[in-house]
């Protein structure tokens, strides 16, 4: 009966060590140390949250950057349903689809289907990738450049701008953030509208 209640006494202890204190202290001191983190890296714009850093969306107008697809949900992109598709490389379902997604990248920005990257035209293991290849965002130059009025050297800056580096210049590969990227552009084509405007008025 005494190692019963030892063992009794063992779990409530450990229970609000590992179960209650060391949770609370390390969400503590991540919003600390890191509070953009700690809070989802949400992105704002005007004061509001227009999405997070971390998660991808859907972005419908030529006039944006598109991600790369997605089978989160039924919609996709879907943060509550985190999934892929779970399709095997020789489902029909799942080649009819790249088929698909290949011949609208292809059309919609008007290029070979041979030189449309492969992360447009498969979703990621998460539906949620937040970013796109540097070839991916290369290929949309000319529609998001024409569509926005702006020349097709601004929007590679931008893109450059934007993209991340692999990690210590050796892990992982590039990639372009595809909301900071089409937020960049609002700003870009806002402020070229105030300066057209400005220019109109004198």
């Amino acid at each position: 009966m005494n190692n019963f209640w030892i063992s009794i006494k063992m779990v409530v202890v450990l229970t609000a060590l590992t179960g209650l204190a060391y949770p609370l202290l390390i969400a503590g001191a991540a919003r600390v140390l890191f509070p953009w983190q700690a809070q989802g890296s949400l992105v704002e714009r005007d004061g509001k949250i227009v999405g997070s850093a971390l998660i991808g969306q859907n972005f419908a107008s030529p006039r944006y950057f598109q991600p790369r697809p997605s089978a989160a949900g039924d919609k996709g992109y879907d943060a509550s349903n985190s999934s892929g598709s779970n399709l095997g490389p020789t489902n029909k379902a799942l080649i009819d689809a790249v088929r698909s997604r290949l011949a609208q990248a292809s059309e919609a920005d008007g290029v070979p289907k041979s030189q449309v990257p492969i992360d447009l035209v498969t979703t990621s293991g998460s539906g949620l990738d937040p970013e796109i290849s540097p070839a991916a965002a290369e290929i949309q130059v000319a529609r998001v450049a024409k569509a926005r009025g702006l020349t097709e050297d601004q929007v590679r800056e931008l893109i450059s701008s934007k993209t991340r580096s692999r990690w210590l210049g050796l892990l992982g590969e590039p990639g372009v953030n595809v909301l900071g990227l089409n937020l960049a552009l609002d700003n870009l084509s806002s402020g070229k509208q105030a300066s057209s405007a400005s220019a109109g008025s004198r």
